[in-house]
């Protein structure tokens, strides 16, 4: 139990307000990956990517030096000399000493670019021992410096320069003791800038290793096929002749640029591992090393997003027209995501006006309307292409059939909800009609009303809908006999086909010899789907603890998760925005001044998710190309052991009833942390 000081005192002088770049040096891992300083350099080289894509610059030059510092060197417009309006101090000084300071947040100076936050290049200076920035523009060469994120020397004149040049040059040096390596990685450094050329046609990157004096420079033209092709070597391909010619599409919208290269390989190929060394900077096929990799404003988004969502979801609906118009498809067979991407390889580049990122560290996109965008253009312009090309259509159909055909025999087969089958289902269980439950996924809805739009809202194929009525039983303390009194546990329990089985919290989660048999669960994913209000947040509650308590191994093998429907709507003119709470429709509303937006803005909060419209719904909560899921990990997991954070204690005093005066405590000294990890 959690020992609490009588005398520990709450007030205003506990609060700490971290300044200038504190925040960063406190918690670096918010801001970066501090497994080595790869990210800073990565940060460093899209502020120069940033002014390629806007067309100031085409050269980047990077050089590692002996002593472990890195220089980047761009000919761009060269960071602003002159003194902010505002702020009365140098435009360089403002970008390196303040979170959140940046020529991105609006249209006005980069139509694309990576950095939305404001906070890269900051970041870069706060980590580093020291860091030094010159910058030739107007005939001038600037010189400042900074030593652990502070200003040591003023902004000054150091030389002249050539009238039409330009450019900017950062040289730093990452402080050690916050990463786990203090050395850049070369391969990474190389397959960074390699690709860089590639998304950039035209755009030069060289490397130069002072200490061993090997270079290297990258250029295309045409780079995204050359590109992919390169990585399938010699192996033949689907759209092969007889080797890798991938199939490409590079279109402009008002507000988006999309450009792929995919190409499939036939089941004998073995693609050559790529030069990469580094497993993260590319997505791995399942079944063998087949080059995926996706890019939002020339970032690389290691863990995917909407718009490789929506890629995959393009190219699946125009196999699916192409084997329907040419009636190819056996009866019972349907060609699934997943058999289309096998075999496969792409990159995908999609450079958008206003891209939302899941952190700062821009690994995996958010935006949902991009999926929308790519996958219309990936299915338009694919689904043009494979009847234009019937042969290689009529190939690429093939191997999805036999991935369907095979995945099919693998299955395990569940037999759905039937009127006139037994053992009886529960009533208000709407089943999928899918037979594997491996593709099927199971939203437990609060309400008859949310319900109801969520029926409408789904894809009957793979998802079902079971709503409960209102909050469920307190199970924490509950026996796993006396569980199936109640009508909504035992209906959950009935409807995933699993009983329940209590975890002793005197034995360490995941170490107990009674490993419950869940070999009969009927759904690969089970979600929780609530009300994104305070009413809505305490049901979600108690329907984790009772997975927690009684179907611990569902949770301990990933099958549950909490779906995150948004609390508020943003319209502004034809956009429409939505938040999950308050903090991010501040974070909108914001941006949308920003970006000086005609139109009024009007917010809308959901009063719950009976409100939202089917089509609302799908969109931003069960959509798997557009929603957003958490899932829940049990407490062995290696985020919790980092953490130090005991689950089922925090758990314990947050449900248990004879712990009232511990929960008192806790939400009088923790009561306005809005999440604890």
């Amino acid at each position: 139990m959690q020992i609490f000081d009588a005398k520990s005192q709450y007030n205003a002088e506990s609060i700490e307000v971290l300044k200038g770049l504190d925040p960063v040096k406190r918690r670096p891992g918010m801001y970066t990956d501090t497994t080595s300083p790869d990210h800073l350099a990565n940060e460093v080289i899209d502020n120069s990517v940033d002014e390629a894509i806007a067309g100031y610059a085409d050269r980047i030059d990077v050089t590692l030096h002996q002593d472990n510092s890195l220089e980047v060197t761009d000919n761009g417009r060269g960071m602003p000399v002159d003194i902010h309006p505002d702020e009365g101090i140098s435009g360089v000084e403002l970008i390196m000493t303040k979170l959140h300071a940046g020529a991105k947040f609006s249209n006005k100076d980069y139509t694309f670019s990576g950095g939305l936050h404001g906070v890269g290049v900051s970041v870069v200076n706060a980590l580093s021992t020291y860091l030094e920035v010159k910058i030739t523009r107007d005939g001038s060469i600037y010189k400042i410096t900074f030593e652990n994120g502070f200003k040591v020397s003023d902004l000054e004149i150091v030389d002249k320069a050539p009238k039409k040049s330009s450019g900017t040059t950062v040289r730093f040096y990452p402080n050690k003791s916050y990463f786990e390596k203090e050395g850049f990685s070369k391969k990474a450094l190389c397959h960074t800038l390699k690709a860089k050329a590639v998304l950039c046609p035209g755009l030069l990157t060289t490397f130069l290793d002072k200490a061993t004096g090997e270079h290297y420079n990258w250029q295309f033209e045409n780079g995204l096929s050359d590109y992919l092709a390169e990585s399938f070597g010699k192996n033949p391909t689907i759209f092969g002749n007889p080797f890798s010619n991938p199939f490409t599409c590079d279109i402009k919208t008002d507000d988006a640029a999309i450009s792929f290269a995919v190409d499939w390989a036939d089941d004998t190929a073995q693609i050559a591992d790529f030069e990469s060394d580094n497993h993260q900077d590319r997505a791995i096929n399942s079944k063998a090393n087949y080059l995926c990799e996706s890019y939002v404003n020339l970032i690389p988004t290691h863990q995917g997003g909407t718009h490789v969502n929506g890629f995959r979801s393009g190219l699946l609906e125009s196999i699916r027209e192409f084997c329907g118009f040419r009636d190819l498809l056996p009866k019972g067979v349907s060609i699934a995501p997943e058999d289309i991407w096998q075999n496969i390889g792409f990159i995908l580049s999609v450079k958008l006006t206003d891209a939302q990122f899941s952190g700062q560290t821009k690994e995996r996109l958010s935006s949902r309307h991009c999926a929308a965008i790519v996958a219309s253009i990936t299915r338009d312009a694919f689904s043009l292409w494979l009847n234009q090309n019937t042969d290689k259509g009529e190939k690429l159909a093939q191997l999805a059939l036999d991935n369907a055909k095979n995945r099919l025999k693998r299955a395990k087969i569940i037999t759905r909800k039937q009127v006139k089958s037994g053992p009886a289902l529960p009533g208000k269980l709407s089943d999928c009609t899918c037979s594997d439950p491996e593709k099927s996924e199971l939203f437990i809805v609060e309400g008859d009303s949310a319900g109801g739009s969520a029926k409408q809202a789904r894809d009957r194929r793979f998802q079902a809908i079971m709503p409960i009525r209102g909050k469920i039983l307190n199970t924490w303390e509950s026996e796993s006999e006396t569980l199936l009194a109640s009508k909504e546990i035992h209906d959950i329990a009935v409807a995933i086909g699993v009983d329940p089985n209590s975890i002793n919290l005197n034995q360490e989660a995941g170490q107990s010899d009674n490993i419950v048999d869940i070999s009969g669960l009927r759904y690969n994913k089970i979600c929780i789907l609530a009300d994104a209000d305070s009413d809505g947040l305490h049901i979600a509650t108690l329907l984790c603890a009772l997975f927690l308590k009684h179907f611990f191994e569902v949770v301990r093998k990933g099958h549950l998760f909490v779906a995150m429907p948004p609390l508020y709507r943003i319209d502004v003119g034809k956009e429409v925005f939505y938040a999950l709470d308050e903090s991010e429709k501040d974070s909108i509303i914001r941006k949308v001044d920003r970006r000086k937006k005609a139109g009024k803005i009007n917010v809308q909060r959901f009063k719950g998710l009976g409100e939202m419209n089917p089509l609302q719904l799908r969109e931003t909560t069960i959509a798997p190309d557009t929603r957003r899921l958490v899932q829940l990990v049990t407490p062995q997991d290696k985020q919790y052991q980092q953490s130090g954070v005991d689950v089922f204690e925090l758990m314990d005093m947050l449900l248990a009833k004879n712990r009232a005066s511990d929960r008192r405590r806790w939400i009088e000294t923790k009561g306005n942390i809005m999440e604890i990890l």
